[in-house]
């Protein structure tokens, strides 16, 4: 199917390096803080890639949870594929892809698992049925029906009942500490705005890119 015909400009602005703050994750604070007020229905929502280790690339969305200067935190299943690629080679990349501001934010960076107390932490946070849910998700492995999948659920929500969830020892989170961002804003012919962030001295390099 030819779709080449589909195509429209980006105009809603551009970005000067004059506009970019000095620190990254200041200037990601700003973008994101834009993006949760736009109607974006999830602004949290990245695309992690990893690689195997015959080095082919798989990718999925996961949610941001927090960040900081030290870095992005995401929760998973530790023997996802996700987890499985991490721990061969914890070098990944998140891209944040918010199309309604025409930005992308890309940050390279690698990844570490999160203390199982910042783990349990969070996990307490989640509904109750979402905390069940990470018990009964053998995440990545071959599922024989749905109905196998709710029935789990269903035995596993009674043998807890009224009482708390614990964290499983094969959940938790991971922090990519970035190595490096680029900030991307669309523009009118394709002429895009590309900044590239890499660590120099005690601070931050700054470098236009050629869309």
């Amino acid at each position: 199917m030819d779709i080449s015909h589909f195509r429209r400009e980006y105009l809603r602005g551009g970005l000067q390096r004059a506009e970019l703050a000095a620190d990254p994750v200041e200037q990601f604070t700003l973008w994101f803080e834009q993006a949760r007020q736009t109607a974006i229905a999830d602004p949290t929502a990245m695309i992690l890639a990893t690689v195997d280790t015959g080095g082919r690339p798989s990718q999925r969305a996961v949610l941001l949870k927090y960040y900081d200067s030290s870095g992005y935190v995401f929760f998973t299943n530790y023997e996802s594929r996700k987890a499985w690629e991490i721990e061969k080679n914890p070098k990944v990349s998140l891209l944040f892809v918010w199309l309604e501001l025409e930005r992308q934010i890309m940050i390279n960076g690698e990844a570490k698992k999160i203390s199982a107390a910042e783990s349990a932490k969070y996990f307490m946070s989640r509904p109750k049925d979402s905390q069940v849910a990470a018990w009964v998700s053998s995440q990545s492995h071959t599922l024989t029906s749905r109905q196998m999948l709710l029935q789990k659920f269903s035995e596993m929500k009674k043998k807890i009942g009224e009482g708390k969830v614990p964290l499983p020892s094969f959940w938790g989170g991971y922090k990519v500490v970035p190595e490096e961002y680029e900030f991307w804003q669309g523009r009118k012919n394709r002429l895009h705005d590309r900044f590239h962030y890499i660590p120099e001295d005690s601070g931050w390099k700054v470098e236009r890119l050629a869309p």
